[in-house]
């Protein structure tokens, strides 16, 4: 799928999303995605728990992770390279969100991270681009 295609898909993924669905599908990830697919579907999270981010992008995160929730998607997670789709997903949407993400929302997905996996270093969390 493109990003034009992912685009005009928003609504269709927005529907599957729910917080207890997206912290089920995290932990049954984990390991198989790694600590940076964690934080940034965290780092999207807690971004839709903060009023001040602007509609259109609260509507971005919930389809991105909406589709991360979605059991099946154009890859299967159980097959190698399963998450490369959902990856892409959340990480197109977190890019395009950044500039509005607060210090808030960041420090919460940090703190439920270390809560998960003890001290991550800053290191592995770095996201290419941002």
């Amino acid at each position: 799928m493109d990003i034009k295609a992912f685009r005009d898909n928003l609504s269709k993924y927005a529907g599957y999303y729910n917080p207890g669905a997206l912290f089920e599908k995290i932990k049954e990830v984990a390991r198989k995605a790694g600590v940076k697919l964690v934080y940034i579907a965290l780092l999207l999270y807690y971004a839709t728990l903060d009023k001040d981010i602007p509609t259109k992008d609260r509507l971005m995160i919930l389809a991105a992770l909406g589709y991360f929730i979605l059991p099946f998607d154009l890859i299967p997670d159980a097959l190698p390279g399963g998450f490369a789709d959902d990856t892409a997903a959340l990480v197109y949407v977190l890019k395009q969100v950044w500039n509005n993400l607060t210090p808030s929302a960041k420090q919460k997905a940090r703190t439920r991270l270390q809560e998960w996996f003890g001290n991550v270093p800053d290191s592995e969390l770095k996201i290419p681009g941002l």
